[in-house]
C-alpha cells in the first residue's frame, strides 16, 4: 500500500532523512518510533506530500508521491492524516468539520455527508456532541473528532503523527482505543508514537529511527521480545521507555 524507497531529505544543508526504505502492506499497522528529532514526523509527512523530499521514491497504492504530474490533493483525499494538534476548524461545528471535505472534495450531497458524519461520530462515541464547536470539547474529544473527520473521506490508509502527545494523560486512552479498533478492523495504518503499550498491542511491525535513518524495521514481537538482537541505540531507547 505504501512503499518508501531510499528517501532522503534536506532542510538547506541539514539532512533530516537519510536513505530511508520501508513499506506498509494492505491492512498492516506499522509504528514509527525513536527519539525526538530522529525524523519520524518528517518521514510520515512525506507519504502524502506534506513534506517534499529530494531523493528516492514514495508510492501510495501505485501512485508516485514525488512525481511532478501527481495530483497531490486527490492523493491526500485518499490518505487520512491525524496530527498532534487537532487541526479542526474552530468556527465550524463538529458535524460541519466532518461534512465540509465530503461535499467539497468527494462531491457528496449534504444529506449523505451528514449521515456518514453521524455514523462516524457514533463510532468514536461523540454523537451527543455533534452540534458543539471544537472549543467546547476536551482535547481527547477533539482528537477523536479529527480521526472521524479523516475516516469520513473513506481513506485507503491512515497516517497518525503523534496523535496523543498533546493530550492530558487521562485522555490518551480514549484516543488509543479508537485507533486499536481501527487496527482490528484491518485499516492500513502508519503511526508515529511514543505509546509503546499501543505499539506492543496492535503493531505488526516497528520502525525505529535515529538521526534521520531507519535503524530497525522488524515485527513488533522481535522488537520488544528479542532485545539482544536489537541495535545498541534501539536497546538504549527501549530501556529508557519501558522501565518508566
Amino acid at each position: 500500500m505504501i512503499e518508501i524507497k531510499h528517501v532522503s531529505k534536506w532542510y538547506g544543508a541539514t539532512q533530516v532523512l537519510d536513505d530511508c526504505t520501508t513499506q506498509v502492506s494492505n491492512g498492516e499497522v506499522v509504528v514509527v518510533c525513536g527519539p525526538s528529532g530522529s525524523g519520524k514526523s518528517t518521514l510520515i509527512k512525506t507519504v502524502n506530500g506534506l513534506e517534499p523530499f529530494q531523493k528516492g521514491e514514495i508510492l501510495v497504492d501505485g501512485v508516485s508521491v514525488g512525481a511532478p504530474d501527481t495530483n497531490l490533493p486527490k492523493l491526500r483525499a485518499r490518505i487520512g492524516m491525524v496530527f498532534q494538534s487537532f487541526e479542526l476548524f474552530p468556527h465550524l461545528t463538529v458535524t460541519q468539520n466532518l461534512t465540509l471535505a465530503q461535499t467539497k472534495v468527494l462531491g457528496r450531497s449534504q444529506e449523505e455527508a451528514a449521515a456518514r458524519a453521524g455514523a462516524l461520530l457514533e463510532r468514536v462515541g461523540l454523537l451527543a456532541h455533534k452540534d458543539k464547536f471544537p472549543g467546547q470539547l476536551s482535547g481527547g474529544q477533539q482528537q477523536r473528532v479529527a480521526i472521524a473527520r479523516a475516516l469520513a473521506m473513506d481513506p485507503i490508509a491512515m497516517l497518525f503523527d503523534e496523535p496523543t502527545s498533546a493530550l492530558d494523560p487521562e485522555m490518551v486512552n480514549e484516543v488509543l482505543d479508537v485507533m486499536v479498533d481501527l487496527a482490528r478492523e484491518g485499516m492500513t495504518m502508519m503511526v508515529v508514537t511514543h505509546e509503546m503499550g499501543f505499539a506492543r498491542k496492535v503493531a505488526d511491525r516497528v520502525v525505529f529511527m535515529d538521526a534521520g535513518k531507519i535503524v530497525e524495521d522488524c515485527d513488533s514481537e522481535a522488537f520488544f521480545g528479542r532485545l539482544e538482537e536489537r541495535s545498541p541505540r534501539a536497546r538504549q531507547f527501549l530501556s529508557k521507555i519501558l522501565h518508566h
